[in-house]
């Protein structure tokens, strides 16, 4: 049966209220567009300092308040006027463009899906004078006191755009997008103080830096200033410069990498791609770098009105642009000091054995992240025997006889077909992954002593956001100041508990908006996450029974599981012939 004739329907104009609302929906997806448009505005005008304050999560009210230098009363109109602007010529040359928000649109469009109050006061005025619209049509004027700047208060966004307002999220959650934006523009620009309040209380405050170090830290985390390096030098067209973490502070995400071109927030596929490429060797699968890079790129050679957000960028001669950074960003990683450079460079430093009583000598002590003393694979000489603890063999995994532990690490074994090396944390780490996915919930462990941490305004709004996660992880937590949290329990798996400190690497995975590339889903990396750090650590003493134990909870599991959650191998095989030929045996 033939469908049937389609219906000719004529060419008509669509009303100006409905373009003016289609025209929105392009530069205003969410609050946190409002934020970034706002923000970015603040910025063209010069301010210093600027203020973001929230009403459920921005959906009832957003609040952006600056010291630049204003608008004057004669042009308050044209603000909210479609295409309309100071930043570019009348001409609309779109030659080189150094101003963030030049396309005129900002104002119009969410003054077309909201109640807006736009009141300014530039130095020349005495008293602030305002501008209210809502939904697209001018109500009015009106003066208030002010110092000098802008603010701008927004409320009921899409009150009259329904279909949109109905696939937002959660408060919590619109307010952990917005300030993940307003990180994001802070690390493009960190010469500028942002503060952020949600229902009178603050939320983060970031302070102008001068250093890019410190603008990171006070995102990424203090650790970052402890394990990271400097990234510098020449690209095609201009240079590159940034500081970004060593393989240690790698994530499962490539959202942890802040960029940015002449000052503008972008993000980029490619150039993510490019830096990640740099780690080659350094890095398992799955897990990327994170960090902070400023391209400074000739004006003549960056196309920045390639889309409405102007979230991308067109440059001249990538390929040429990526390799060049790619290199920059190599240079520097391995310039860097690394462990154990440091410690094939002076030497290895191995201390004298001491003995116990009975005689035997005493294993040192595991050696520290810091610590030159460089590491020794040794076994003790009668260990063997003493260990021989058999695993049997379970579809498809071989049958194993421990024979004892390296470094309080690598466990070794014999197979029929020859000799095995096992990583205790990621076998660990890959049987409590799976119980985690599988039960959903871990014991707590209640600490003696409440312990305070110091988190990121992401990481409160992640909390806020997830409580129920973070509940079901095994933390049981609460706000203690603007910058701070109290921990009361962590996770606790056959007697073993988490650090405290991994509630940090939690809420930044929660923090972390984009798509995981591995493993796929938040509840994944939640599982990923407290796994890692409730797992037996490097340079835990491990019981034989007690690693055979992990062993056949491993063998258990559905498909060879020869990987922990974050890609990094737990078993490695030496095949009787490979033994063979290193020990020159290949005619036995």
């Amino acid at each position: 049966m033939s469908p049937p004739a389609a219906e000719r329907r004529p060419i008509r104009r669509l009303s100006a209220a409905t373009v003016e609302r289609i025209a929105a929906g392009e530069v205003v997806e969410r609050p946190a567009s409002v934020v970034k448009e706002l923000v970015e505005n603040a910025l063209d005008a010069g301010a210093t300092v600027v203020s973001v304050r929230l009403n459920g999560g921005g959906l009832a009210g957003i609040e952006v308040a600056d010291n630049g230098v204003g608008i004057p009363p004669g042009e308050l109109d044209l603000a909210v006027e479609r295409h309309a602007t100071s930043k570019l010529a009348p001409e609309g040359a779109l030659g080189p463009i150094e101003a963030l928000g030049f396309r005129g649109e900002a104002l119009a469009a969410i003054a077309a899906v909201s109640r807006l109050h736009l009141l300014s006061r530039p130095p020349e005025r005495e008293v602030a004078e305002g501008i209210s619209v809502v939904g697209g049509t001018v109500l009015g004027r009106y003066q208030a006191p002010r110092a000098l700047g802008t603010t701008v208060d927004v409320e009921d966004l899409f009150f009259n755009t329904p279909a949109r307002r109905k696939f937002l999220k959660s408060p919590a959650s619109e307010q952990l997008e917005v300030v993940r934006t307003v990180e994001r523009l802070y690390l493009a620009r960190p010469s500028f103080t942002v503060r952020v309040e949600s229902e009178g209380r603050e939320v983060t405050t970031l302070p102008a830096s001068v250093r890019l170090e410190d603008a990171a830290a006070r995102v990424l985390g203090p650790g970052l200033l402890r394990e990271s390096f400097s990234v510098g030098g020449l690209v095609p067209g201009g240079r590159v410069r940034g500081v970004v973490g060593r393989p240690a502070t790698a994530v499962a995400s490539s959202a942890g990498l802040y960029l940015a071109v002449n000052g503008r927030a972008i993000a980029s596929r490619a150039v993510a791609q490019s830096v990640r490429a740099a780690f080659t060797d350094y890095l398992p699968r799955g897990r990327f770098p994170i960090g902070v890079l400023h391209l400074e790129i000739d004006a003549e050679r960056v196309d920045v009105n390639v889309h409405p957000t102007k979230r991308e960028v067109r440059l001249a001669a990538e390929r040429e642009l990526l390799d060049a950074l790619r290199v920059r960003v190599r240079e520097g990683l391995r310039a860097a000091p690394q462990v154990a450079e440091l410690g094939a460079e002076r030497g290895p430093i191995v201390p004298e054995p001491e003995s116990a009583a009975d005689g035997r000598p005493v294993a040192p002590a595991p050696v520290s992240a810091g610590s030159p003393v460089a590491v020794q694979a040794t076994l003790d000489d009668d260990v063997a025997p003493a260990v021989s603890v058999a695993v049997p063999a379970a579809s498809g995994h071989p049958g194993l006889v421990l024979l004892g532990c390296v470094q309080a690490l690598y466990w070794v074994a014999e197979s029929d077909e020859g000799l095995v090396l096992i990583d205790q944390h990621a076998a660990s780490e890959r049987v409590l992954y799976e119980a985690l996915l599988r039960d959903g919930r871990l014991a707590r462990q209640t600490l003696v002593e409440p312990l305070l941490l110091p988190v990121s305004g992401a990481q409160r709004a992640a909390l806020a956001a997830h409580a129920e996660e973070v509940r079901a992880a095994g933390f049981e937590v609460e706000p203690f100041g603007p910058e701070t949290v109290r921990v009361r329990s962590v996770p606790s798996y056959r007697g073993r508990s988490a650090a405290p400190e991994a509630l940090v690497g939690l809420l930044a995975e929660l923090a972390d908006g984009g798509r995981a590339t591995s493993p796929d889903g938040l509840r994944e990396r939640t599982a990923a996450t407290i796994a890692c750090h409730a797992a037996i650590r490097a340079g835990d003493t491990v019981a034989p029974e007690e690693f055979r134990r992990v062993l056949r909870e491993l063998y258990e599991l559905s498909g060879p599981s020869y990987a922990c959650p974050h890609g990094r191998p737990i078993l490695v095989r030496f095949p009787r012939s490979r033994l063979d030929r290193w020990f020159l045996r290949s005619g036995a």
